[in-house]
This record gives C-alpha cells, sequence and structure tokens, in this order.
C-alpha cells in the first residue's frame, strides 16, 4: 500500500510528489499519456522562476527526474475509477488496482482543439494556447487569436501590446466576451475583428506554419489569412467527470476546491488546473501540488 497515489504528472503532480517524497511518504505517480502534462508542447518557457530559458520538456525532464531520485514510484496507466474505502482508496487503473492511504488528483486539462487537419504538428510551433507563456515570442509579428470570449480576448489584449497585428476570428457573428475586452481592443489599431468565420486548414511550407484558411460560416467562402502564429482560446476541457463522486464540480466541470487542495472526500486532495482557479500557469500548478501534499502527508500523520 502506498502512502500517497498521484494521479497526473504534470507540474502539480510531479511537485506533489517531490514533496511527498521529501516528508518520507511513499509515493506512487500515475500517469495515462505523456509524463509533464502540457508544458511539454512548450517549445520555450521563459517565466519559471531560476531558469531565463529552457524548454517545457527540460523542464518536466527535470522534475520527473528529481521526483524519481527521491524514490517516487511511477506507472504509465489510466485511472478509470477511484474508491473509497473509509481508512484507505483503491485505484482502479486500465492495468490493475493500487490501494493508498490518500489521493492527489491533478488530471490538468485539454486544450480544446480546431479539429483540422496538422494541428496537432504545429503545436508550441506556431499553434499557441497562452498569450502570457508564449506571447513574446511573436513580438513585432503577426498573429491570429481563435475564439470570441473572455479568454480569446485577454489573450489579444496582451498580444496587441507587442504584436505588429493581432486579428481575432469568431465563429460567431458576434464577440462573447466581455464589452470592456471589446472596447480596449476596437481602440488598438493594430488589431482586427473577423467574425462568422471558422479555421477550415492550416497553410504550410513544409514544417513551417504560414497561417490559416477561414472560411465564412454563413456563405461557406474561403479565404487566407497569413501570420507568424495563431492562438487558439475556443476553451478547456478538465477531464474530472470520473471523480465527481469524491470531488464536487462546479458548472464547468473543475474541481470546487478552495485554496487548501481538499475535497469532501477525507484522504482526497486535488491539485493543478483541474481546480478551480482564475490563473493557471506552471507556478500555480507547483503551488498547488506543494500544498496537496503537505495536506495529504498531515491527514496520514494524523490518522
Amino acid at each position: 500500500m502506498y502512502d500517497i497515489v498521484i494521479i497526473g504528472s504534470g507540474p502539480a503532480g510531479l511537485t506533489a510528489a517531490i514533496y511527498a517524497r521529501r516528508a518520507g511518504k511513499s509515493v506512487l505517480v500515475l500517469e495515462k499519456a505523456a509524463f509533464g502534462g502540457q508544458i511539454t508542447y512548450s517549445p520555450k518557457i521563459e517565466n519559471y522562476p531560476g531558469y531565463a530559458q529552457m524548454s517545457g520538456n527540460e523542464l518536466a525532464d527535470k522534475m520527473i527526474d528529481q521526483a524519481l531520485g527521491l524514490g517516487a514510484d511511477v506507472g504509465l496507466e489510466e485511472v478509470l475509477e477511484i474508491r473509497d474505502n473509509g481508512a484507505t482508496k483503491t485505484v482502479v487503473t486500465d492495468e490493475g488496482e493500487h490501494e493508498a492511504k490518500t489521493v492527489i488528483i491533478a488530471t490538468g486539462v485539454k486544450h480544446r482543439m480546431l479539429g483540422v487537419e496538422g494541428e496537432h504538428d504545429f503545436v508550441g510551433d506556431g499553434i499557441s494556447f497562452c498569450a502570457v507563456c508564449d506571447g513574446a515570442f511573436y513580438t513585432n509579428k503577426e498573429v491570429a487569436v481563435i475564439g470570441g470570449g473572455n479568454s480569446a480576448l485577454q489573450e489579444a489584449v496582451l498580444l496587441s501590446e507587442t504584436s505588429k497585428k493581432v486579428t481575432v476570428v469568431q465563429n460567431l457573428a458576434y464577440m462573447t466576451g466581455e464589452a470592456k475586452l471589446v472596447e480596449i481592443l476596437e481602440a488598438r489599431d493594430n488589431v482586427e475583428f473577423i467574425v462568422s468565420h471558422v479555421v477550415d486548414s492550416i497553410i504550410a511550407q513544409g514544417s513551417e506554419f504560414k497561417g490559416i484558411v477561414i472560411k465564412n460560416d454563413e456563405t461557406g467562402e474561403k479565404r487566407e489569412l497569413l501570420c507568424d502564429g495563431m492562438f487558439v482560446a475556443i476553451g478547456l476541457i478538465p477531464a474530472n467527470k470520473p471523480f465527481e463522486a469524491l470531488a464536487e464540480l462546479n458548472a464547468w466541470g473543475y474541481f470546487d476546491s478552495s485554496e487548501d487542495c481538499t475535497t469532501k472526500t477525507a484522504g482526497v486532495f486535488v491539485a493543478g488546473d483541474c481546480r478551480s482557479k482564475r490563473i493557471r500557469q506552471i507556478t500555480t500548478a507547483t503551488a498547488d501540488g506543494a500544498v496537496a501534499a503537505l495536506a495529504a502527508c498531515r491527514y496520514i500523520d494524523d490518522n
């Protein structure tokens, strides 16, 4: 039996593993896809304290190596269910079952994709999801922002401060975000709105991203929009549904947990982007990982 089973190997999960092992607890980290989580899609990270610049893969490797060096176990398994046995939990995966005194759910989120051919090939190299993370790489360049909600408009505002031109492409005939954000963008000479259009395909030259083809959703007419990069802001998808019996979800599917990372189930904690929060960055995920791990350790010591 493990003291703590951690579901997810992004920054939150790996930080939790590091803190838990340093506290002398036995730890198993389970990951269904790629160790490191969403940060592995980032070619450059320039806002993580202590490192002027590094790739997401490099940061993920450092975190994994640190967790393994401290004695954490890892497994490439998809978690299907958590059974609450009271004093213990059973984590059911596609490979079997693991018993634990506590569980930390750090499943993160996935960015909603456009569904066009080849888009996965350009993630991190022409297609981005975070202006705070990647906006500086498009200084004095032309970018497209896909989406018309608050997230998309906030991305556009930030990008418009450094990019040569920002084109906001929205599938509806109007922006769904706050009027104040629209007002800010309309006042900027380097911002253009294109409504009632969807992304039809990607324009590439070999392996280099060159722009997109957009289609009028009403007439079907297509046209090219050449740009250096595209920021997709059409929503995030949390993967929390399998655990809703143990941890409350809000209307958007995120764990409705406060900064203490606790849930309605004793011994079950949540951490990282899967939790309800306003800011989703690597640093906020690692903070959650530390909080959740220390809370789990206290729970074990007190029981």
